[in-house]
């Protein structure tokens, strides 16, 4: 572990971790203090099977991009969570936390004005990146927050840059299925959503042609 890291960890006014909240395969997130602040830690496991220049690469470039992508959404206008550390040689990111409820709890129970509203926020969120060239890579309801009536956008790790309109079709297409699968009862407001992405992206309608593409071939897979 790089002497910084020890001397942060070593001082628990500055950085101490408190409890792990989730282990997925790719990353261990875990809940702690930076400065007084309630702080995310997410930190990329290593994997045995990989060679270990190659495992180390890897999470670092993993680490970076999305460190990146977040700060570049946050950037453009997307709320997303401040960066306030990141080790690349441990391939971790301290970043804030966004204390709220994911806006896919906050559906279940919302009137349809507030299904719609947040309908737009969405549409408008997704345009917002995609006409700065990024995507989300797992955009569902399960990754936004609702805080202070904003919905904020967590977990860019699967995250790319300088995106084509085929990724930009399949996170509009991850957005149809959260739809369909976790809010079906209100699918139809999901035409909201497009028709606030179609009014902030010029780009709109290539990318919805492509996302007819998308689910015509799974349909024939």
């Amino acid at each position: 572990m790089p002497n910084r890291i020890k001397r942060l960890f070593s001082q628990d006014a500055v950085f101490r971790t408190v409890e792990v909240i989730r282990r997925g395969a790719e990353a261990e997130i875990r809940i702690g203090t930076w400065m007084g602040r309630k702080v995310i830690v997410k930190s990329r496991v290593p994997k045995t099977y990989r060679h270990v220049e190659l495992d180390t690469a890897l999470r670092s470039f993993r680490t970076k991009n999305e460190a990146r992508l977040i700060q570049e959404a946050r950037h453009h206008g997307v709320p997303t969570p401040i960066i306030y550390d990141i080790d690349l040689e441990e391939a971790e990111i301290v970043m804030e936390e966004i204390q709220g409820e994911r806006v896919k709890d906050v559906l279940e129970r919302a009137n349809a004005a507030s299904i719609k509203m947040i309908c737009n926020e969405i549409g408008r969120l997704t345009a917002i990146l995609h006409k700065n060239g990024i995507v989300h890579g797992d955009l569902t309801t399960s990754n936004m927050i609702m805080r202070d009536g904003r919905i904020w956008l967590i977990d860019f790790s699967l995250g790319e840059r300088k995106a084509q309109i085929e990724e930009m079709g399949v996170d509009l297409h991850l957005v149809k299925q959260a739809f369909l699968s976790a809010h079906s009862e209100i699918f139809h407001h999901f035409q909201t959503v497009l028709e606030s992405y179609k009014e902030h992206f010029e780009g709109a309608d290539e990318v919805l042609e492509r996302v007819k593409n998308i689910e015509s071939r799974g349909r024939y897979t």
